[in-house]
């Protein structure tokens, strides 16, 4: 064989040697002489990179929960918000009391809510119930007051009594000190859809008395919870309300 021959089949053989080392050793395995000490490799990545990898997905998590979060608390506030709106607009309205004429049960400056459901008449109006209304001589005005005489009944008043379609009215409310005045009031029928309303400290107060009967649909709220002050909260009852008494035979003529 001529060596030119030779030489040829040698340079065949180096070459597909060099071909076949390179199928055997993929090009990851060729990147281990590079790796840092400590650093192993997995496939493509080394261990460090996946541990940065974890990191990062914990710390989006986390990020993500507290927007989750936050997005939730928005949500319920602006929830609660609508439902005070709505509680406030059709249900109750908060009033500050001005003035003396409620003593000894409601004093000047003093906070309430009122039902505003009465306006469409839920519950029914009753004798003793202590309501909000504009004033009749100028609505730009509100008052607060007890309801004394209904629709349809006849008051009247005799020495600082006072009389219901000849019955006695027994006020346990009232306090002596604050009603020393004994007027007298000749009767007045109550009209359909008015009321007789009076304040409690029957020496300062100005109502029905002097400027007549209050229409129903002035009357926008009754009074059920004082809230302010704090040392004062609780429900406004009216379990302790005026009730008829029977009439004695003197007051009837007998």
């Amino acid at each position: 064989m001529s060596r030119g021959i030779q030489s040829a089949l040698t340079s065949l053989a180096l070459e597909v040697n060099l071909k076949s080392s390179r199928r055997r050793c993929p090009q990851r395995i060729i990147k281990m002489f590079g790796r840092r000490r400590g650093e192993y490799l997995f496939g493509d990545l080394m261990f460090d990179d996946d541990r940065r990898i974890q990191m990062i997905k914990l710390k989006q998590e986390a990020e993500t929960g507290v927007w989750v979060e936050v997005r939730a608390l928005l949500r319920d506030l602006i929830f609660a918000l609508m439902l005070v709106t709505l509680v406030i607009v059709f249900l109750v309205q908060p009033v500050k009391v001005e003035g003396t004429s409620m003593l000894p049960h409601l004093h000047d400056g003093e906070r309430i809510f009122v039902n505003k459901l009465v306006y469409y008449g839920l519950p029914p109006l009753e004798r003793g119930d202590i309501v909000v209304f504009w004033f009749p001589d100028d609505p730009s005005k509100s008052y607060i007051k007890r309801i004394i005489g209904l629709p349809g009944e006849t008051v009247e008043m005799r020495d600082g009594r006072i009389f219901i379609d000849g019955q006695e009215l027994s006020e346990p409310y009232l306090d002596p000190q604050l009603n020393t005045g004994h007027a007298s009031l000749p009767p007045l029928y109550v009209k359909q859809h008015y009321y007789f309303v009076m304040g409690d400290n029957r020496d300062h107060s100005s109502d029905s008395r002097y400027w007549g009967l209050v229409p129903e649909k002035y009357i926008y709220g009754k009074a059920i919870l004082r809230y302010w002050p704090p040392t004062q909260i609780g429900l406004i009852t009216h379990r302790d309300g005026p009730t008829l008494v029977k009439a004695h035979a003197a007051d009837r003529g007998e």
